[in-house]
């Protein structure tokens, strides 16, 4: 069963930034350069410049920002937390139907485990990004972002309403309209019942399998130097929330096409695995339309189908979920370029600037499809799923000390 544990967290000084909001960012693996810039604009002291660090001045980016992070302490930007605590966090937003919604849960150092003992995970990673997050934690030996964990153990989410203090010690609202807010736990009895309800089920890891991977190399790396002692690389900062479907929003990452032979007829290829149906553009009906049809869709230049799979489509693919029925067909096509984007209008847009050749979105996974998937021990297709909100990064940081 999986450890969690407390920590003295870094936070900025509010003595020392214009605002909380000028200084946080999301995580790294949804910041686009544009972005990053703006992000950069906002505050020379916004934690995107260790996030996604850039070369300056011939640096070493990944030893730049250690540099800067040693900076950012000494100048009492960043400053550490008097005692080891548990950190509530809770996100506030309307969802996509215009409802209300939160999502309530708890950072703290989760004790790493292999793969399939306390520690599900339900993705396959790439070898880019864990070699950059690699980098990043060997060099400033922080935990700059959690992972984020679901817990099964009914209950954690009324413990954790009760440890909510009235005014938390963190407030940011995003660019999105999300707002976040974090309050240090620090009474122990509070955070005796929290990291036992935490510890008496496995959890399964819903967002930063590349970070959960790259804590394992990195706590590898570590005992090997250190004759096995353990130390801090033997956890690693994680958001807790329990898994239920009122406690999560749960999207699609969909696929971007590009490198096909010139004219090359994509519906007419994926004919063999799909029975494709004319629709309407991308609006904001196309999620309905494609749950409706049961159905993938495929945007061209040339217009958009919805994409049933074919029963022999379904038999082949390893999940019962729209990314790997699509692995199945695009294992058939001539060598191409895939790319993951977020949202059905960006990927139209894409497709429309010439950007991609096109575009297949995807239906999302089901919380019960999550859990199922991670409990059997053979993982989604990379990028499969997207959870929403995003924890900011910046509102708190966990030292790697030892």
């Amino acid at each position: 069963m999986p450890r969690f544990d407390p920590f003295p967290g870094l936070r900025f000084s509010p003595s020392h930034i214009s605002s909380l909001e000028d200084v946080v960012c999301p995580p790294y693996d949804v910041i686009s350069e544009e972005q990053r810039e703006r992000l950069v604009a906002r505050s020379p002291a916004n934690i995107v410049r260790l996030e996604l660090p850039r070369s300056d001045d011939g640096d070493d980016p990944y030893v730049g920002a250690a540099k800067l992070l040693d900076a950012w302490r000494d100048g009492g930007i960043l400053h550490r937390d008097r005692e080891p605590a548990l950190y509530g966090y809770r996100m506030t937003f309307t969802d996509e139907v215009g409802s209300p919604r939160s999502t309530v849960g708890v950072i703290g150092a989760l004790g790493l485990e292999p793969p399939g003992e306390g520690i599900l995970p339900h993705e396959e990673t790439t070898p880019k990004a864990r070699s950059d997050r690699l980098a990043l934690l060997r060099a400033t030996r922080a935990n700059l972002s959690p992972i984020w964990a679901l817990s099964p153990a009914a209950g954690l989410t009324e413990l954790l309403g009760s440890s909510a203090h009235p005014r938390p010690a963190e407030r940011v609202t995003g660019d999105d309209g999300v707002c976040h807010e974090l309050w240090p736990i620090t009474d122990r009895h509070a955070m005796d019942d929290i990291a036992h309800t935490v510890g008496s089920e496995p959890v399964l890891i819903a967002d930063g399998h590349h970070r959960y991977e790259t804590a394992l190399a990195f706590q590898a790396e570590e005992r090997a130097t250190s004759g096995g002692r353990p130390g801090d690389h033997d956890s690693v900062m994680a958001l807790v929330v329990e898994l239920a479907d009122d406690q999560l929003a749960v999207g699609a990452i969909h696929r971007l096409l590009d490198g096909l032979p010139e004219r090359f007829d994509l519906p007419g290829a994926l004919a063999r695995w799909f029975d494709l149906e004319p629709t309407g553009p991308v609006d904001a009906g196309i999620g309905s339309r494609m749950a409706a049809a049961g159905a993938l869709a495929v945007l061209t230049p040339g217009g958009a189908w919805l994409a049933r799979p074919r029963p022999e489509t379904v038999a082949a693919a390893t999940h019962d979920l729209d990314s790997s029925r699509l692995d199945v067909a695009l294992a058939g096509l001539p060598p191409h370029r895939l790319d993951f984007q977020h949202g059905a209008e960006s990927c139209a847009a894409a497709v429309g600037a010439g950007r991609a050749q096109a575009a297949v979105l995807l239906r999302p996974a089901g919380v019960d499809q999550i859990a199922a998937v991670a409990r059997g021990g053979v993982r989604m297709p990379p990028k499969t799923t997207l959870f929403w909100p995003k924890p900011r990064t910046g509102l708190v940081v966990r030292e790697l000390i030892d």
